[in-house]
């Protein structure tokens, strides 16, 4: 990942990043900010997405549904990678998910700024250090009841 400050040549310091700054962020990098930097990474290698689509296999039909289902049986919307606004925070989880309890409605928004119930960070070499540091702070402050980190090429889960 890589962590970019912004500097202010008329106030003379480092400022905050805003939405603005990550907008301008090219494709295909993911852009973030966290605890007002701007982060970037690449887009997932394939250990990363085998693993995503692996969770989301073995999930989704129990907790969210099939597409249009009223009321699934587990409760849950799922989201891959949704935006999520978190006070300053702009963050994208490879996975998220909200108790139909809390969210009734499947809001049809670019970004979410209702933090989830949980969320799956699927980690890598270049990731690892923010997602278990500033992003798992900001998820913890924003009450997010539930995280998973996966490790690929460990093989490992921690809640």
């Amino acid at each position: 990942h890589r962590r970019l400050a912004w500097y202010d040549s008329a106030m003379g310091r480092a400022r905050k990043a805003s939405y603005a700054d990550l907008l301008k962020v090219p494709q295909p990098l993911v852009a973030e900010i966290v605890d007002g930097e701007l982060v970037t990474t690449p887009r997932p290698a394939s250990p990363h997405a085998r693993a995503a689509i692996t969770i989301v296999n073995a999930i989704f039909q129990r907790f969210d549904g099939p597409p249009g289902t009223p009321a699934a049986p587990g409760g849950w919307w799922i989201l891959f990678e949704p935006e999520l606004h978190l006070g300053e925070d702009v963050l994208v989880p490879d996975l998220a998910g909200w108790r139909r309890e809390r969210m009734p409605t499947f809001p049809d928004v670019a970004a979410f700024e209702q933090a989830p119930d949980w969320v799956c960070e699927i980690i890598s070499r270049s990731t690892a250090r923010i997602d278990r540091g500033h992003k798992m702070h900001i998820y913890a402050r924003e009450g997010v009841a539930h995280l998973c980190i996966v490790d690929p090429i460990a093989r490992t889960v921690e809640t």
